[in-house]
Parts: structure tokens; sequence; C-alpha cells
């Protein structure tokens, strides 16, 4: 990173007040202030030097992000948008003014929740109970044993593992798909059979997240459930790296 220039945090209705009681990223925190457009308005601070991707600096922008979209909308920006200055970050905003105000209307209310499913590991037992070509394989590995014989098993588990879990995640997705108002898939983890985000109504995400529990509960021979949120937006603000889809559109 670049020292010097403008900091954008996030893009928020222009009449709206900054919250007081967080600061921005460095050390000291950065004052925040807004740079105003039209309808819409950049909340920025001025770019620390030598800016790195340090945890104090991380949790700053997080927090201010979380505290922002308490109190209405939020565009949010990925750690590290530094603008040149602050003619560059108006010039923006007057160009994608009306698309900004159509994305903040379709956020109100809304918080982002990440559901990532992977293979259940400690799941060998139920496996073998109901796949017959694995219980051959494992026979065959327990009369001649060597390893040509183990690669064959472990190859087999590992696949049987991931289809299970990508089948549970099929499911998953149904279910919670009803739920939320957009879904957005997300890019791909290494070992991960799903990893999508959910846009949800702030007063239903604590229901959202019980019954993505729950089904990770039942299932959990099948898949291991990871969720994060209620999150700020940002799935649903970029269609960079993601597909993004509106539910019943």
């Amino acid at each position: 990173m670049t020292a010097g220039g403008v900091y954008v945090y996030a893009i928020i209705r222009a009449r709206r007040r900054l919250p007081t009681d967080v600061g921005g990223v460095g050390s000291p925190a950065a004052p925040l202030r807004t740079i105003r457009q039209g309808r819409v308005a950049a909340v920025v601070s001025e770019a620390p030097p030598k800016l790195r991707a340090r945890r104090r600096d991380l949790l700053a922008h997080q927090a201010l992000l979380m505290r922002l979209a308490d109190d209405g909308p939020v565009l949010p920006m990925r750690f590290g948008m530094v603008a040149p200055d602050e003619e560059s970050v108006r010039g923006q905003l007057a160009v994608g003014e009306a698309d900004h105000v159509a994305a903040l209307e379709h956020l109100s209310d809304g918080v982002e929740v990440n559901v990532k499913a992977f293979p259940a590991q400690n799941a060998l037992r139920s496996l073998l109970a109901d796949d017959k070509k694995l219980r051959r394989l494992r026979d065959e590995a327990q009369r001649r044993p060597g390893f040509e014989a183990n690669l064959r098993l472990g190859e087999a588990v590992a696949a049987a593992l991931e289809s299970r879990a990508a089948e549970a995640g099929r499911e998953l997705l149904r279910e919670l798909t009803p739920r939320a108002r957009a879904v957005a898939s997300g890019p791909e983890v290494q070992g991960c059979v799903l990893n999508m985000s959910f846009l949800v109504n702030r007063g239903d995400s604590d229901d959202f997240r019980s019954a993505a529990e729950q089904f990770a509960e039942t299932h959990s021979e099948r898949a291991e459930l990871r969720l994060m949120g209620p999150l700020p937006c940002y799935s649903f603000v970029s269609a960079e790296g993601t597909r993004v889809r509106t539910v019943g559109v």
C-alpha cells in the first residue's frame, strides 16, 4: 500500500451522520469524515502511511462497518481501498450515484450471513455402513495391505465424503434460500463444497442461523458447516468474483 491518499470505508446515504464512538484505521485511529456527492456520501479518513493488513486495522475497518450498518444501509468497501484524493472519490460517486442509491435501497435493513460446507471428517463408520464399494476396498486393503490398496481406499473415502457433503450442501441451499432476500456464491475455498452468502433481514438473522445450525446438527455425519454473520453486505454490492441473484427472480 502506498502512503497518503484517502482511505474509503463505505458508501452511505448523504444525509446520515457518522457515529462518534468509533474511529478509522491507523494508530492512533484516523478521524472519520464524509465526502458527499448528490444523494450519497463516502465514509473516509486520511490513509495512514505504510498501511498493511494488521489485525488492529482489520478489526477497526470491520467494527466501523458494523457500527454503520446498525444505523442504516451501507455499501461496504473491502479493506485497503485507497483513492488518490477527494476529487477522485467525488467523481466515482457522481458516476455511480444512481446505482449506489438503488443498492442502498436494496440492502436496507439487511445483513449478510455466510455459510460454508465441508466434508464431515468423523463419519467413516456411517460411510462404510452405507457404501458397499468402500467396504470392499477396505476388505481388500486388510487382506492384501500395501501402498496401492491403501491409496485406492483413501481416494475412494475422500471422494465419497466430498460427494455426501456436496449433496448435503445442495439440500441446505434449497432450505435456506427461501429464508433470504438474495443469495451470492462466493469464491472457491480449498476443501469447501459450498460457499454461499445470504442477504437476510436483520430481524430474521437469528432465526436464519438457528435453521442452519439445526441442519448442521441433523446432517453432522455428512457435512461440517461454518457460519459467519451477521456481516456487512460485502457480497451484494459488487459482482467482482461473485455471481449474485435476487431470490424469486
